[in-house]
């Protein structure tokens, strides 16, 4: 489209020169028919030869032709130019639209990469919190392993313990029951002996 607009133009140069060119020559034909005719003029005042009025008039003739071949050219250059002039403003106002759309799309590009970029920018506010929050969670779960830790130290300390104090009830109730056993027997044992003293006793009598 630039490159057809840009030829145009380059057209439209060239036959403004030929134009330019044109009316320079019709110009300078105008002023020579017109010193012709001041010069016929100064000469029917004057009395010349018939040869001399005769190439004068049709020196007049040919520049009068000359000038007709000159003012049809020109007449061409100028419908070649209105042409080109035409042309150069339908791909002028082509080239407007093809603008105004390609600068509406650039916006609407404009207003999706923003719209894209504000929600990337949410996603990695969104991100952060979350990451926050998990490295929170962690120190917090960290926290409640190192409780948990010291409080299975506490109970293994403690069953350590109660291991101890049962092994030791259980000596403890090992020594009560073979001292209530070794009580019993002597018990038994003096009891046995009080009954075969009163037997005896009761022999004598």
């Amino acid at each position: 489209m630039a490159e057809a607009l840009q030829n145009f133009l380059e057209d439209e140069n060239t036959v403004s020169f030929a134009f330019r060119q044109l009316r320079d020559v019709i110009g300078s034909q105008e002023q020579v028919i017109h010193r012709l005719k001041s010069t016929m003029a100064i000469q029917e005042e004057k009395f010349v030869s018939k040869e001399e009025y005769e190439a004068v008039v049709k020196k007049l003739e040919e520049e009068k032709a000359a000038h007709a071949q000159t003012k049809g050219l020109l007449a061409k250059e100028t419908e070649k130019l209105q042409f080109a002039l035409g042309q150069v403003e339908v791909l002028s106002k082509q080239l407007e639209r093809e603008k105004q759309a390609f600068e509406k799309a650039l916006s609407s590009v404009k207003n999706k990469v923003l719209t894209e970029s504000t929600k990337k920018d949410k996603l990695i506010t969104k991100c952060n919190e979350i990451e926050n929050h998990i490295i929170k969670q962690e120190d917090i779960l960290n926290g409640k392993e190192n409780e948990i830790k010291e409080l299975q130290n506490v109970i293994s300390h403690q069953k350590q313990i109660f291991r101890h104090q049962i092994s030791d009830f259980r000596i403890q109730k090992q020594q009560e029951n073979y001292m209530a056993q070794v009580l019993d027997r002597k018990q038994k044992k003096a009891g046995g002996l009080l009954s075969t003293r009163g037997f005896k006793g009761l022999g004598d009598k």
